[in-house]
C-alpha cells in the first residue's frame, strides 16, 4: 500500500504483487477517505470496479445520471471530461480489462455498454453481493487481488473468444501505440475492410479508428505526466503539431493538456497500472 497525496486528498493505493492469471488484466486497490469529484481520464480498456468498504462510490456520468457501487464502462471511459467519481470512505478493486478479453470476463459484448456506466449487478445479479462480502472479509490486498483474480480467470475460461482476426488487429494498433494506418489492417488480415469494421466493432464495442485515437491519447498523456513539453509529446507521438494535441486532449478530457497531465487519477496511473504491464510489489 502507497499513500498519494494531491492538494489536500489523501490516496492509499494498493497494486498486485503478480501478474494475473489472464493476459490483458490488471488491477489495483484504492482506499480514499474522501474523494471529491475526480475525473476520469479516458483509458483504452474496459473499466470494472468492484467495491466493498464502508462508503460507496458514486459515478457521474452525464447530467443528472449517475451510478452508485460496482459499476463496468467501456473503453474510453471519461471521453470529453463528463465523467466524475466521489464519495466518502470508498475502497474498492479497480481492474482494467483489455477489450480482447472483455467479452469473455463480462459474459457480454462490450458494445452493448454503449459508451454508458452500467451498475456490475444489472448484469451479474446476486453474483456482485457475494462478491462485495468476499471482499470485505478479507483483511489483505493480496487476499483481494487473488480473489479477484481467481473470479475472473474463471469466467474469462468459460466466455467466447474474440475472433482472431480482431485481436491481432487490436495488438497492432496497440504496439504501435496508435501509429498505424486503419485502412490497412483489414488488409493485413485478410478480410474486407467493411468485414473487419463490424467485426472490430461489435466484439470490442468502439470502431478501429476510434481505438487508434484513444491508444494514441493515453500514450501522449502519460508522457505529458512525466513533463514532457506538449511540443515534444505531439511530435513524438503522431500530433500533426502542438495545437492538434491540444484538440484531442480537450476532446478526449475536457481540459488542457497541462492540466489533464496534473490529474490524480492519471498521475497514479503508473502505480496502479503499470505501462509494461508487470505488476509492482507494494
Amino acid at each position: 500500500m502507497r499513500t498519494f497525496t494531491h492538494g489536500e486528498a489523501v490516496w492509499d493505493v494498493a497494486s498486485p504483487q503478480r501478474r494475473s492469471r489472464v493476459a490483458g488484466l490488471t488491477m489495483a486497490g484504492f482506499r480514499v477517505p474522501d474523494l471529491d469529484a475526480l475525473r476520469m481520464v479516458p483509458h483504452p480498456a474496459v473499466t470494472l470496479l468492484l467495491e466493498f468498504g464502508a462508503g460507496s462510490p458514486v459515478v457521474d456520468f452525464a447530467p443528472g445520471q449517475q451510478q452508485r457501487g460496482s459499476i463496468v464502462a467501456g473503453a474510453g471511459l471519461g471521453s470529453g471530461g463528463a465523467v466524475r467519481a466521489r464519495g466518502k470512505n470508498v475502497e474498492c478493486v479497480q481492474v482494467r480489462l483489455s477489450p480482447v478479453i472483455a467479452r469473455a470476463v463480462l459474459g457480454f459484448s462490450p458494445a452493448d455498454l454503449d459508451g454508458a456506466v452500467v451498475p456490475l449487478g444489472d448484469l451479474w445479479g446476486r453474483e456482485v453481493s457475494r462478491i462485495r462480502e468476499q471482499l470485505a472479509d478479507l483483511s489483505s490486498w493480496r487476499d483481494r487481488f487473488a480473489l479477484t483474480d481467481a473470479l475472473l480467470a474463471r469466467r474469462h475460461e468459460a466466455g467466447a473468444p474474440v475472433d482472431p482476426e480482431v485481436a491481432w488487429a487490436w495488438h497492432r494498433i496497440v504496439s504501435s501505440r496508435g501509429l498505424i494506418r486503419v485502412d490497412g489492417l483489414a488488409a493485413e488480415v485478410g478480410w474486407s475492410r467493411k468485414r473487419l469494421w463490424s467485426r472490430f466493432r461489435s466484439q470490442l464495442g468502439l470502431p478501429p479508428k476510434r481505438a487508434v485515437n484513444l491508444v494514441r491519447f493515453d500514450h501522449a498523456a502519460h508522457r505529458l505526466v512525466t513533463g514532457e513539453g506538449a511540443a515534444r509529446v505531439a511530435a513524438d507521438t503522431g500530433y500533426a503539431d502542438q495545437s492538434h494535441l491540444h484538440r484531442e486532449v480537450m476532446a478526449f478530457t475536457g481540459t488542457t493538456p497541462s492540466t489533464v497531465a496534473d490529474e490524480p487519477f492519471l498521475a497514479v496511473d503508473d502505480i496502479a497500472w503499470p505501462n509494461r504491464g508487470a505488476n509492482t510489489a507494494v
